[in-house]
């Protein structure tokens, strides 16, 4: 483009017999392959590997060659009148090397910045994906405690009940197992995972708890990040259960479009649990999660008294 559009260009013009203009698209042709040389190369190999000596020898010694080695070609013969000779003196020699040298820095600065750029997006997705893994392996663990406290309870009091509760637990755990640690599943085998778990808990406690769970809406055709809905209702079984007080828990979900809501509430009540139960990160993980997985695509928002706990989220789905 700037052989092309320069002043003059369009009298007589012939890259091949100006020996100017030779000259400067060899340079630029130059100046091409330094610069993917440079981002493909250099850059990767010394700039990040912190061999700045070598990185910055290998970068003057391009700049020598871009600015000097098109002097050197062998004019192309050419038929006709002789091209007018090149111009002379020091002013032009420093204007050839100082557009070349100008040239030279953008190629350079561009190549590096991109480079560099690629490379933090690249540290970033690893970044993500390292702490997705960390909290799906605190959360998993947190499943399963729980839920072999249950079983364990039902089995202390021989109920008869003990075996439909080791079959749902079979099933969570075929689940954990072998989707947990994709990035997304289908809404149906989530939706199944939550109501396993509803199950099991209603099996375990019988008439003690009330609870209420409504779904609308059409699950097929959706796919959503693995367990990331299930400590929510956990965290209402959890703090929301006493066989002494009054213990309802609701549990709405609705699914409009590409939008899920799911709505889950319990009031508060006296529940003594062991250190290792408290110190559960179910909701605080999941947040993070959220922020990871759906950034800008979701809305959580949680209510907290005295006596009401309540839970409202919205997903887009994908």
């Amino acid at each position: 483009m700037p052989i092309v559009f320069r002043p003059g260009s369009t009298d007589n013009f012939d890259v091949f017999n100006d020996p100017r203009s030779r000259s400067d698209l060899m340079s630029y042709l130059l100046l091409i392959v330094f610069f993917y040389l440079n981002y493909f190369i250099f850059v990767p190999a010394l700039y990040l590997n912190k061999k700045y000596f070598y990185f910055l020898a290998v970068v003057i010694l391009c700049f020598f060659i871009i600015s000097y080695f098109p002097d050197f070609i062998i004019p192309f013969k050419h038929a006709g009148p002789p091209p007018p000779p090149k111009p002379k003196g020091d002013g032009f020699f420093l204007f050839q090397v100082g557009k070349v040298f100008f040239l030279f820095l953008i190629s350079f600065f561009l190549s590096l910045l991109l480079r560099i750029n690629l490379q933090w997006k690249q540290a970033e997705e690893e970044k993500l994906k390292s702490q997705l893994s960390y909290l799906r392996a605190q959360i998993n663990p947190h499943f399963l405690f729980n839920t072999l406290n249950s079983i364990y309870s039902m089995a202390i009091m021989k109920s008869d009940d003990t075996p439909a509760a080791v079959v749902k637990l079979s099933e969570m755990m075929r689940y954990v197992t072998s989707e947990s640690n994709k990035d997304f599943v289908s809404l149906e085998k989530e939706m199944a995972y939550i109501f396993n778990y509803i199950d099991l808990q209603k099996i375990r406690f019988g008439k003690v708890v009330e609870i209420v769970v409504n779904v609308q809406g059409e699950t097929k055709g959706h796919s959503i990040a693995p367990l990331i809905l299930i400590p929510f209702v956990e965290n209402a079984f959890k703090h929301g259960i006493n066989a002494e007080e009054n213990s309802k828990i609701t549990i709405h979900i609705i699914i409009e479009e590409r939008n899920l809501h799911l709505m889950v509430s319990n009031n508060k009540v006296v529940v003594h649990h062991a250190e290792e139960i408290k110190s559960g990160l179910g909701i605080e993980n999941t947040r993070g999660r959220l922020q990871l997985v759906y950034p800008g695509k979701h809305m959580l928002i949680i209510h907290d008294n005295e006596k009401d706990f309540f839970v409202s989220l919205t997903l887009h789905l994908k």
